[in-house]
């Protein structure tokens, strides 16, 4: 079988929990014949963590060179395209898509969650690079509904995540049960009352809960120091895990009867175990999964004023909340499967 090439770009080797989710996914769905060069913030650990040929995102020789030496390009997956966080974020993802198709190479847009975009180059730039693509796959409605106003053909699938392979994580079961799950994330949102109302009402469930609180921080530069934060005020069992294999992450949630969660990721993680999930949203794609499984949660921005009411919520939903059932997670998994059709068809 002949041996392609192919060159993947996303926010991989950055530290991000979600970003390396959706690579080892991507690696996982790709055809046995085509030998990835995956473009990372951290070339060297991606090459250890993934046992694949790696090079630097931002040197322009190497990347120029992989791309010279590859057949395909695969933008893959996540929110590449928009430009609420910054305008440089899209501009270097369509400047290399751009690039990759004048190359001649075939390119794909894998599994994106595109937008919100608010200026109009950025607009035009997107809409001209997912126009050059071979094969364009999307996770969300909102997605799906701005390509289709573009008049864009693609596929809608759920987030590739579902499908990843999990591992146990090691002396997660020697935590004392039963366990509930935390990820924060630095937000304009997340103001420093709204995490002091966070926090007291987490030391209030856990009081009455008895439960062994995970505070897990899917970008450690990011998320560490809230979960440091909340840890110093916890009375009850609890431990700080910062994982880098993103199976072992999702396997985290395996042992875990809840999850209160504002990273998007770890919801689906959480969901995917069949764990309870409360969302604290402050994304449209979060709101979008909220919709999609019927989630419990706030807009992090609504936030209730008063910790009684937010521990009181959470503690009726511990107590009667109901986890995805099996149907449910493997329909999911099943769909998610459908970013890999993509995949087996261009390749």
């Amino acid at each position: 079988m002949k041996q392609v090439k192919a060159v993947l770009c996303g926010y991989y080797g950055k530290g991000n929990g979600g970003d390396e989710a959706l690579l080892a996914s991507l690696l996982q769905m790709l055809p046995k014949s085509v030998k990835p060069i995956v473009l990372s913030g951290n070339p060297s650990q991606t090459r250890q963590r993934y046992g694949v040929e790696s090079c630097d995102r931002m040197s322009t020789l190497p990347v120029l060179k992989a791309m010279r030496l590859s057949e395909l390009f695969i933008w893959g997956g996540g929110s590449l395209i928009q430009d609420v966080t910054s305008a440089a974020s899209p501009l270097y993802y369509c400047g290399l898509m751009g690039l990759a198709q004048r190359m001649g190479l075939k390119t794909i847009a894998w599994a994106q969650g595109v937008g919100p975009i608010k200026r109009r180059l950025i607009s035009s730039l997107a809409q001209r690079s997912f126009t050059g693509c071979t094969a364009v796959s999307v996770r969300d409605y909102g997605s799906a509904t701005l390509l289709a106003d573009w008049e864009i053909p693609f596929i809608m699938a759920p987030d590739p995540v579902w499908a990843l392979d999990s591992k146990p994580v090691p002396g997660l079961w020697d935590l004392p049960a039963p366990r509930v799950a935390v990820t924060l994330r630095t937000h304009s949102t997340l103001t420093p009352k709204r995490l002091n109302n966070l926090t007291h009402a987490l030391v209030d469930f856990q009081k009455a809960t008895q439960t062994c609180i995970l505070l897990v921080p899917f970008q450690a530069s990011r998320d560490f120091t809230i979960a440091q934060s909340i840890a110093s005020e916890l009375t009850g069992p609890h431990q700080i895990f910062s994982i880098e294999d993103p199976r072992e992450l999702k396997g985290l949630f395996r042992g875990v009867e809840m999850a209160i969660g504002m990273r998007y990721h770890s919801l689906i993680m959480a969901a995917a175990e069949e764990c309870r999930c409360f969302a604290l949203s402050y994304d449209p794609k979060v709101n979008y999964l909220m919709e999609q499984l019927d989630l419990p949660g706030w807009d992090v921005a609504s936030l209730p004023d008063d910790p009684n009411v937010i521990s009181k919520t959470w503690l009726e939903h511990y107590a009667n909340g109901e986890a995805l059932t099996k149907d449910q997670i493997q329909s999911l998994v099943d769909r998610a499967r459908m970013h890999q059709d993509v995949l087996m068809e261009v390749c």
